[in-house]
């Protein structure tokens, strides 16, 4: 576990057990008590009512009725028959999609039930390399909150496909393994490599299970059979992908952790939750998690009482969807002995739940201490400190340029067929489709008519000047342009638009902000949101960032685009190992065969 040394350190259990024993067997007194609760045990599945928790040094000692635990310096908490739950765990996260730092993203989670998450810092991996992990493990320190990383394990995502910021590999795992605050390996999106059996994917895994820790997985093909068994069998535990009912409830079969999905743009409960409420299985398999979650979504929905939330209006039983985000999560990270329960002697990390089934957070509790109230924090986080190596990561070859940017017929003619990805709104896949461009002055422009707009992926790393150019249908375009940093995994400057000008004016703006996200028509800015950490992340309060969100937002729908995260959508067109066409800054790849592909069908 991340220690802190500050205000919220935890003791060690070889620590604190004789004193965990003595105020159990009311020798000496708690530090606090919870009196009067509806227990909602998550060992047994039940809710036990009329029952008192007794706290000493962090950790729970006593679970009961707990008069004989009282002292005259006894802090004493009436919960006047609430539910108490043990707090929220996240176990598949990445802080940097949230586009604050790891404390600004604790400060704003903890009002609402989260105690710890499992953060896979693999976007700012890709930029800043193993500096860039330190930076998250380091910032997620002395704050009330548990922080663990999973090391990221594909940077870059798809080896041989794009270029990132830095290389990672099985030696840079088996040394992250070593460091404090890592619990495992981030998602292994290279289930290609996994399957072919390559040096790369599984001396990672070696590493990995070296160590003792878990391999938490990217499987995103619908092959559940000999696939997700090879993969599985690999030592691959968990896996957050599965986006159907037959998805989840295979990998549950075979012993793995459905890690089901609802994030700001990726709502996958709906339908992988009926794995559980249309059948009769055990639920131990099955976890709850948010994976990317907007500044707007957070604030304006919350965090993970909003997912169990949306489990319960599924048809999940209240309390199976409480242990998808705590017991269910704990013994997936192998943590269980010390968190994701309300038993003697783990953290003492509880909620005060004023309604079950609404999942409404009245308190929380973090190492015994009460750390938020009726959804505003009752304890300070200090900012984050950013170092000067984390900013300024944009680095084009030279300006953009139309030049850039023009997509040369492949013969003469009136019209081409283009191979063009169509995004899914609320799922992170797309189709690959075909369709007929007309080709001007021997140049295949974007399409308004057809929906069909222009996308360009710049190397921005280390100045190489290679870039990928393609085309992409389904955001409703009617004009202007967009651009981001943010373009999972290796982070490189993509831009999507109708016409070249606004593209270089989006590209060049965006450079010289330190990287962000951007929004243009007509050779005007009409939003900007500078994300000068790693292009990546600000360092502003959470509620500035949403408000230039909502700005963004707005202003797509002037572009056009009606889509509930639009930008989100757009940051996976690049990654490589999602179905069925990404583009890279080295071109346009069938992510079905795994090879790059033409942009044009041959005639």
């Amino acid at each position: 576990m991340t220690e802190s040394k500050g205000t919220y350190r935890r003791r060690p259990l070889h620590e604190v057990g004789r004193e965990l024993a003595a105020v159990a067997q009311g020798q000496s007194a708690a530090d606090l008590v919870v009196r009067n609760a509806r227990l909602l045990n998550v060992n047994t599945g039940e809710i036990l009512d009329g029952i008192d928790v007794a706290v000493k040094s962090g950790r729970i000692a006593y679970v009961g009725a707990a008069d004989h635990t009282l002292g005259e310096e006894t802090a004493v908490i009436d919960a006047g028959g609430r539910v108490l739950a043990p707090g929220f765990l996240d176990g598949h996260i990445h802080v940097e999609s949230s586009m604050v730092t790891v404390r600004e993203y604790a400060r704003v989670v903890v009002p609402h039930g989260t105690t710890g998450i499992f953060m896979d810092p693999h976007e700012i991996a890709n930029v800043l390399g193993m500096e860039g992990v330190r930076l998250m493990v380091d910032d997620g320190r002395d704050v009330p909150m548990n922080v663990w990383a999973t090391m990221p394990s594909c940077v870059p995502a798809v080896p041989g496909f794009e270029d990132a910021g830095a290389e990672f590999g099985p030696a840079e795992v088996a040394e992250a393994m070593t460091w404090e605050g890592i619990a495992g390996l981030g998602e292994l999106m290279n289930f290609p490599g996994v399957l072919m059996g390559s040096d790369h994917a599984h001396g990672e895994i070696e590493a990995t299970l070296r160590a003792g820790k878990p391999v938490t997985g990217h499987y995103s093909m619908p092959d559940i059979d000999r696939g997700l068994n090879g993969y599985i069998a690999s030592g691959v535990s968990s896996c957050h992908e599965s986006t159907r009912k037959e998805d989840a409830l295979a990998r549950m079969r075979l012993g793995m952790y459905a890690m089901m999905r609802e994030g700001s743009a990726w709502h996958d409960v709906k339908e992988t939750i009926r794995s559980v409420t249309e059948s009769r299985i055990d639920t131990r398999f099955a976890v709850l998690v948010s994976d990317d979650a907007h500044p707007d979504t957070l604030l304006s929905l919350g965090h993970l009482d909003h997912i169990v939330r949306r489990a319960i209006e599924e048809g999940v039983d209240p309390i199976r969807a409480i242990q998808m985000v705590t017991i269910n999560t704990a013994q997936c990270f192998g943590k269980a002995d010390e968190i994701g329960s309300i038993a003697p002697g783990k953290f003492a990390d509880m909620v005060l739940l004023s309604d079950l089934s609404r999942v409404a957070v009245d308190v929380v509790i973090y190492n015994g201490t009460v750390v938020a109230e009726k959804g505003k924090m009752t304890v300070p986080i200090a900012p984050s400190s950013i170092p000067d190596f984390a900013k300024n990561s944009v680095r084009l070859a030279r300006p953009a340029t139309t030049e850039d940017l023009r997509i040369a017929a492949p013969e003469r003619a009136d019209s081409v067929t283009a191979r063009v990805m169509e995004i899914i709104e609320a799922h992170v896949g797309t189709y690959a489709r075909q369709v007929e461009l007309p080709v001007v002055d021997g140049h295949v422009p974007a399409s308004v008519e057809k929906d069909v707009a222009k996308i360009a992926v710049f190397e921005r790393h280390k100045a190489t000047g290679t870039r990928g150019l393609g085309f992409v249908t389904g955001f409703g375009l009617r004009g202007g342009a967009v651009a981001s940093t943010v373009a999972h995994d290796a982070h490189n400057l993509m831009v999507v638009g109708t016409n070249d000008a606004d593209m270089v004016l989006a590209a060049n703006t965006l450079v010289e902000a330190g990287g962000g996200m951007i929004a243009v028509r007509d050779g005007q800015v009409l939003a900007l949101l500078p994300l000068p950490v790693a292009g990546l992340m600000s360092e502003e309060r959470a509620s500035s960032v949403a408000a230039s969100v909502e700005a963004l937002d707005r202003a797509w729908k002037d572009l056009g685009c009606q889509l509930h995260s639009p930008f989100m959508t757009m940051a996976l067109l690049p990654l490589a190992c999602l179905p069925e066409l990404r583009l890279t800054n080295r071109g346009l790849v069938d992510t079905v065969a795994f090879r790059f592909t033409d942009l044009f069908v041959r005639p």
